[in-house]
């Protein structure tokens, strides 16, 4: 029997054998086999880096518990001082904006439950920013995973790479040269 060469130079049996393997994979609801994966990132509110020690450990377990009550797969995910990395797996029954909605709304409300002191520092319980980063991630989520894990570990190394010294741009000399620069540019 001669096996005909399919797509990326796989024989006949081998992309049954890989048919096979990702079907195991594959999650199913009524009339559907689906393997829906997504990179998402998102922020607090301006940025601010609040999310370490006990915030960070309540937070986990907020977003852990959403996740969950969703049906929603966490495959990786990381807390950063300043933003979150998620690799998801989110049923196709439920959109990735309205799954993102769900997110960030409750788990604001339940992290200024828990921390009444958060209120004074994000107005109107506005704990995230507005929007958010979503890929959608294929078959070789490996390099996903991998590129979250050593997030941190990067963000770490250049912070210590960086030399730059900053000016203080509300000093007397910085804004003297401001206005020496914008009247250069009036002429």
């Amino acid at each position: 029997m001669e096996q005909v060469a399919l797509s990326g130079g796989q024989s006949g049996s081998e992309c049954v054998e890989y048919s096979i393997i990702m079907a195991n994979k594959a999650n199913s609801l009524a009339h559907t086999k689906w393997m829906c994966k997504y990179h998402i990132i998102f922020t607090p509110k301006y940025r601010r880096k609040v999310i370490y020690n006990q915030y960070r450990k309540d937070l986990g377990e907020i977003l852990r518990e959403l996740c969950r009550y969703k049906h929603v797969e966490i495959i990786e995910g990381h807390l950063m001082r300043d933003h979150v990395h998620m690799l998801v797996m989110i049923p196709p029954s439920l959109s990735v904006s309205a799954f993102m909605g769900y997110l960030k709304g409750k788990s604001a409300l339940m992290m200024f439950d828990r921390h009444a002191n958060l209120k004074y520092k994000f107005g109107n319980r506005h704990f995230w920013s507005e929007g958010y980063y979503v890929s959608t991630v294929g078959l070789n989520d490996a390099t996903v995973v991998k590129y979250i894990r050593e997030q941190e570990m990067h963000d770490i190394a250049m912070d210590k790479m960086s030399v730059k010294e900053y000016a203080n741009p509300f000093s007397e000399a910085e804004q003297q040269a401001y206005k020496q620069e914008k009247a250069k540019r009036k002429k």
